[in-house]
């Protein structure tokens, strides 16, 4: 790596401003293969003494490599290079846990929990879930992480008389439903394109304001009833989602 910050590395005047040059140096190792996702670059402090360059100068470029999500600052750990994300491919047609869908890939599951409560509904839970003004609800907020890499926000509210205890999930909700007998069957969503701001896309691992899609599910049971309201936010980057799409029958078609 030593050789990335040398100061003859920055001798061309006509390459450019500095920050520019340390940018396109950085970004090709990366492209290149010889710096790889987890590896830590040098402190801020470090890279000045090594290339003769500005402290001023360092941080500007690293901070154009970490809006482009090629780097990633953490607190305590420097700055290092970001993960590769792997594309992920979501069938709109299936309702299925996010742990399920991840299994069914071979993928490592964690959750990072956020919020595991009973309470007070708020408006749009009341409305959402047809809920009294005496119900509770159980709420599960967690940042879903596959193969180390955080992929999506959850944030789902279900009726307490479903799921008295949100502490009984420690993996799958999908699952604790199925085995209380009250698992969803059919869902709507809504998705919508997103720029996350700066708590989740800290979350997530992102730059702020980096695209990411919303995506608010209203699940039902084989009743009819309400099951769960969730509100989940994905990395733009890592999912694709695709539906398959059917002629109508003929009898609803038009002719032009």
């Amino acid at each position: 790596m030593g050789d990335l910050f040398t100061p003859d590395a920055f001798s061309d005047a006509a390459a450019g401003p500095l920050y520019l040059q340390l940018h396109r140096r950085i970004a090709d190792a990366i492209a290149a293969g010889r710096l790889r996702p987890g590896d830590s670059l040098p402190s801020e402090r470090d890279m000045a003494a090594m290339t003769g360059l500005s402290r001023v100068t360092i941080r500007k470029g690293v901070e154009a490599l970490v809006a482009s999500g090629q780097l990633v600052q953490r607190r305590g750990s420097g700055t290092i290079v970001a993960p590769r994300v792997e594309r992920l491919e979501q069938a709109l047609s299936l309702l299925t846990s996010f742990t399920e869908d991840m299994a069914r890939r071979g993928r490592r599951v964690e959750s990072r929990w956020l919020d595991r409560t009973l309470a007070a509904p708020a408006p749009e839970e009341v409305m959402a879930l047809g809920l009294g003004a005496r119900d509770r609800v159980a709420r599960l907020a967690r940042v879903r992480i596959s193969d180390g890499v955080p992929l999506a926000i959850e944030r789902a509210s279900l009726p307490a008389r479903l799921l008295p205890d949100p502490d009984a999930i420690r993996h799958s909700l999908y699952a604790v439903l199925e085995a209380r007998g009250c698992r969803p069957v059919r869902a709507v969503q809504r998705i919508s394109a997103a720029n996350l701001a700066a708590p989740d896309a800290a979350l997530l691992e992102v730059p702020t304001g980096a695209a990411g899609l919303r995506i608010e599910r209203v699940s039902y049971l084989a009743s009819g009833q309400v099951a769960e309201f969730t509100r989940s936010l994905y990395r733009g980057d890592a999912y694709d989602f695709a539906v398959e799409l059917k002629l109508a029958p003929e009898a609803e078609r038009t002719t032009p």
